[in-house]
């Protein structure tokens, strides 16, 4: 069985996108055993403007 953490990430800019400590999170996660298996985008707005990093690990 897998448990899954779900985090959220937001644009901080008006125009354009532009992404700030995803890479930190990701490492983050890692440390605590925990492996990055994608992303969901949660609000598209003619640019993706929030989406969730997802992690896995096992129970």
């Amino acid at each position: 069985m897998k448990r899954y953490e779900y985090v959220p990430i937001e644009n901080t800019k008006m125009f354009g996108a532009k992404f700030e400590g995803y890479r930190e999170i990701i490492n983050e996660y890692a440390e605590k055993g925990y492996r990055y298996v994608g992303y969901i985008p949660s609000e598209i707005a003619g640019i993706l403007i929030k989406f969730d990093l997802v992690f896995e690990k096992e129970k």
